[in-house]
């Protein structure tokens, strides 16, 4: 990386400056150059000046991805402010309650999602200015006018500790909570993704983004195309064939997948046929992946596979699979530390625990989470007063440094590379008729990698009816949140102070296979 490109706010004027006329966006027939992005951007900043944000507002969103996300995203980057994209997929109260929580009162939202807005902003209690992002409608200010009516702002220095980007992610609580990422995170991953394989990227390689730009894999591999100086493709909806199409036609170098969209992939006809020799990488992570499907993909592909292993606590980072280390009993580990970032194993004294011995994996460094928005409890929970992030995952280390997952701390299922927490699926079962108790599992999925199971205990009297329990759920949560399948079963098994115990729940379901975490 250049010295020029300290921290994102950078990226617009030294890539204009670099090559103004190159693509840097592309979304299908739309092409935003590196020229237009600093200049869109700078008039976004103005935008958000004259609506009234000042350094540290949170700036809301929610829509699709979209080249206009980029202009203002580095718009809120250079007039101090933070971008806070929510999760498209969310049922209307989580949205509502997300942007109450961030405290934005502007909202840019896309044509997709002006209804769900519009029922937003009438549960939120303060003043919500609505501003549709490419489209119209009654209720909604124009971004495009908006933008095209502002003057620039005028040159800021940035603070290397403002808040540049907050994603919201779940909590055990199933209260969602707003990760604080800030220059200093981003500056030191501008800064180390070059020494990392599967983000260092050229400036003559495309990179296809298929993750939603509400999750850190999103956000960061457009950052590291845009921080190379390369041309990055969006593709809104995972659409398997036409990704395929894409990485033919338009010669993309690099991908980052969750495992199932890499088996979608491999189960679509057009995968016999389709030219992958522009591939030099496929990044994967977020959810765990079988290894039948790994090779799988390994020999179709043909390119380099790096398993990335990290948190949006930790801007994404935390270790990662090199190509030349997929082999043998490694393929089982999630890989070695990055560069700088400390990686540990605490055993049940709080201290460094032996190689081979089960801990709880923590992360330390310059890419760790400034805190969560409005949370210090949450904070102090999660890290400690020396800077480290305890992960809620546990695992072992062996004599080379190589990480292995064993197990969650927190209960948490990964399906699709969504997080999922068991107490907020359970809160949206309970006061289903019917039902008298209810615990919430993630069993293995050939597809997703793990899918969430119910188990309830029913009322005295009632019938068994596993659809009427997801209908319930999916009323109240969102649909991808939702149970999947549900078994009955007499009494929860629970410790002595009540806990219930999700490892005996799963133990017949996981039998004779590895819960592998990405």
């Amino acid at each position: 990386m250049s010295d020029a490109i300290r921290i994102l706010a950078d990226l617009p004027p030294v890539q204009a400056a670099r090559r103004g006329e190159r693509p840097a966006v592309q979304i299908e027939d739309r092409v935003l150059t590196y020229a237009e992005l600093e200049r869109r951007s700078d008039q976004a900043a103005g935008l958000l000046a004259a609506a009234g944000a000042r350094p540290g507002d949170r700036v809301a969103w929610l829509g699709r991805s979209t080249e206009l996300f980029f202009e203002i995203f580095f718009g809120a980057a250079k007039a101090r402010a933070c971008l806070a994209p929510i999760n498209a997929r969310l049922a209307i109260p989580e949205i509502a309650f997300i942007l109450a929580d961030s405290d934005a009162d502007l909202f840019f939202v896309t044509p997709e999602f002006f209804d769900c807005a519009l029922q937003v902003a009438a549960l939120v209690e303060r003043p919500i200015r609505l501003i549709g992002v490419g489209g119209a409608r009654p209720g909604f200010d124009s971004y495009e006018a908006l933008r095209d009516a502002a003057p620039p702002l005028p040159a800021t220095t940035p603070v290397v500790d403002d808040d540049v980007l907050q994603l919201y992610t779940s909590g055990t609580t199933g209260l969602p909570k707003g990760v604080r990422l800030n220059n200093r995170n981003y500056g030191a991953f501008l800064k180390l993704r070059t020494q990392v394989e599967g983000f260092n990227y050229g400036a003559d390689d495309t990179v296809l983004v298929v993750m939603p730009l509400f999750h850190v894999a999103g956000t960061n591999i457009s950052f590291s195309g845009l921080a190379a100086g390369g041309r990055v493709i969006l593709l809104p909806e995972f659409r398997p064939a036409e990704a395929l199409r894409l990485i033919e036609q338009e010669r993309v170098a690099h991908v980052f997948l969750v495992p199932a969209m890499i088996n979608m992939l491999l189960q679509t006809p057009e995968i016999e046929t389709t030219d992958l020799s522009s591939l030099k990488t496929v990044a994967y992570g977020a959810s765990p992946i079988g290894e039948a499907v790994l090779a799988q993909a390994k020999a179709r592909f043909g390119c380099g596979f790096i398993q990335f292993y990290g948190m949006t606590e930790t801007t994404g980072a935390g270790t990662y699979l090199a190509p030349d280390a997929h082999r043998g009993e490694l393929l089982r580990s999630c890989g070695q530390a990055w560069p700088e970032l400390q990686v540990r194993i605490v055993g049940d004294d709080g201290g460094e625990a032996a190689v081979g011995e089960i801990g709880e994996i923590g992360i330390k460094g310059d890419l760790v989470m400034a805190g969560y928005w409005n949370r210090p409890e949450a904070t102090a929970d999660t890290l400690s007063p020396d800077g480290w992030l305890r992960t809620g995952d546990a695992g072992y280390r062996d004599a080379q440094g190589y990480v292995f997952v064993h197990d969650r701390v927190k209960d948490m299922i990964v399906s699709g590379g969504e997080n999922i927490y068991p107490a907020e699926v359970e809160n949206a079962i309970l006061g289903c008729p019917g039902v008298a108790d209810a615990a919430v599992i993630g069993v293995p999925d050939e597809r997703w990698g793990e899918a969430v199971k119910a188990i309830v205990v029913l009322a005295p009297g009632a019938a068994p009816d596993p659809e009427a329990v997801i209908a319930w759920a999916r009323q109240r949560i969102a649909g991808f949140k939702a149970p999947k399948s549900v078994d009955f079963i007499e009494v929860l098994p629970r410790n002595a102070s009540g806990k219930v115990l999700r490892r005996e729940l799963r133990k017949p379901y996981w039998e004779g296979r590895d819960r592998l975490v990405g």
